[in-house]
């Protein structure tokens, strides 16, 4: 039963289309048991149907199936079908006689316009409806002109069968015109409901795009598919994670001649472009603090060297300084400053939650930043070591930083060439 019911259903067809084929092949069943049904019980009543026209609406029914499983040809399926289950039953009154006589058999042919809207649509349906009326209007013009054979020759009886054929033609087209209507009236308010469910959906959709953006915008995406998930709190330690500070130098005088529209822009149109960068080289931003600007790489697997990407990303920033400039119409200047080593990577709180980083390691890279000269890059020795072949560096000095000491710095100058790469030593 289950083939049967699939059976011409293709796996590039949509739900509407299958449902569609399921629906028609379950029709042309039902409609040839009744077939049988119908016959069967005329005879045990006592008319003796020839079984001839019912057995060759079975045999049409069955061998149009067969050539529409093995063809898959749907629209022809459809039309001959339908075709089928319209006038076959007019064939069969008209072989009985006249509505009286064959029991209103032409009943039957409803299921064509039906069967129509549901495998074919309302406007498609609309000449399958009128077809079946024009029929049974045609039936019972021809009932009413041959009533004198119908009928004993006396006139009150060719009028009252006369009469009972025009209402048996008007009741069938009448409650036909109904139940169709109904039917009709049925799936326009079905689409209608399913179009807003549809705009629902569609707008459901955006605001939760929106708002798995904004999330993003607020947490890495593995936090985030985290949160969501187990809805638990996240803190993780990390061996080595490189981390950078970077601060607008003379940012509070700058401010303190601007409105606050003018900071705002200022400070945006700066941002902006260093969350570009950082994209760019698949880092992750942690946030801004006032003019400072925070970013770290290594939480996640974007980048195969955090290390080097962050500092390309320090000298992308360093060297843009003159088109931001020119951009916000203020002299800008960074004090950047990177540290590499172990943090603890976590979300804090219930309510406007952030995703921060803790440890020894953001110290020292927020320490750096505050006490490096204008347009310096300072790194730390770890972030050195992990360098140095590839970079240039000035010779290194030693600076005291807040809580920590005497701590021997390097600041990060540009990009080695080759040459400079062969001939620097291996460390030992």
């Amino acid at each position: 039963m289950a083939r049967l019911r699939n059976a011409g259903a293709r796996p590039t067809d949509d739900d509407q289309t299958r449902q569609a084929k399921s629906l028609l092949v379950f029709a042309t069943g039902l409609m040839s048991i009744a077939t049988g049904l119908w016959l069967l019980l005329y005879w045990l009543t006592g008319p003796k149907l020839s079984s001839t026209l019912p057995f060759l609406f079975q045999i049409l029914l069955a061998a149009n199936l067969a050539y529409y499983i093995q063809s898959g040809n749907f629209r022809w399926f459809r039309f001959s079908q339908l075709a089928l289950i319209l006038f076959f039953p007019f064939v069969a009154q008209w072989s009985m006689g006249n509505f009286i006589s064959g029991s209103g058999v032409i009943l039957w042919g409803l299921m064509a316009p039906i069967g129509a809207v549901f495998v074919m649509g309302l406007r498609e349906s609309m000449p399958w409806f009128f077809a079946y009326v024009f029929f049974t209007a045609l039936t019972g013009v021809f009932d009413y002109l041959l009533a004198d054979a119908g009928a004993t020759l006396d006139a009150p009886s060719v009028v009252s069968l006369r009469t009972s054929v025009i209402f048996f033609a008007l009741n069938f087209i009448a409650i036909s015109g109904l139940v169709y209507a109904l039917l009709r009236f049925a799936f326009e308010q079905k689409r209608v409901i399913q179009h807003r469910l549809e705009q629902a959906m569609t707008l459901l959709t955006e605001a939760q795009e929106r708002s798995e953006t904004l999330l993003l915008n607020i947490l890495p995406e593995a936090v985030a598919a985290r949160l969501k998930e187990h809805d638990q709190r996240v803190a993780d330690d990390f061996y080595s994670v490189t981390v950078m500070f970077a601060d607008i130098v003379g940012f509070t005088r700058m401010a303190s001649a601007l409105s606050a529209q003018e900071v705002f822009t200022m400070l945006n149109t700066v941002f902006c472009r260093f969350d570009d960068l950082v994209e760019q080289h698949g880092l992750e931003k942690i946030k801004t603090i006032g003019d400072a600007y925070m970013v770290a790489g290594g939480l996640d697997q974007r980048c195969a060297d955090p290390c080097a990407a962050m500092a390309d990303l320090a000298l992308d920033m360093r060297d843009g300084l003159t088109e931001l400039s020119d951009a916000v119409g203020l002299p800008l200047s960074l004090r950047i400053g990177i540290s590499t080593g172990p943090v603890v990577a976590g979300v804090v709180g219930k309510k406007r939650f952030i995703y921060d980083l803790w440890g020894d390691t953001v110290n020292t890279a927020s320490r750096l930043s505050t006490e490096g000269a204008p347009n310096a890059i300072q790194c730390d020795r770890r972030t050195h070591m992990h360098l140095e072949r590839r970079y240039r560096f000035a010779e290194r000095t030693s600076i005291r930083l807040k809580g920590k000491g005497e701590v021997i710095v390097y600041q990060l100058e540009s990009r080695a060439n080759r040459r400079d790469r062969k001939t620097q030593p291996t460390p030992a």
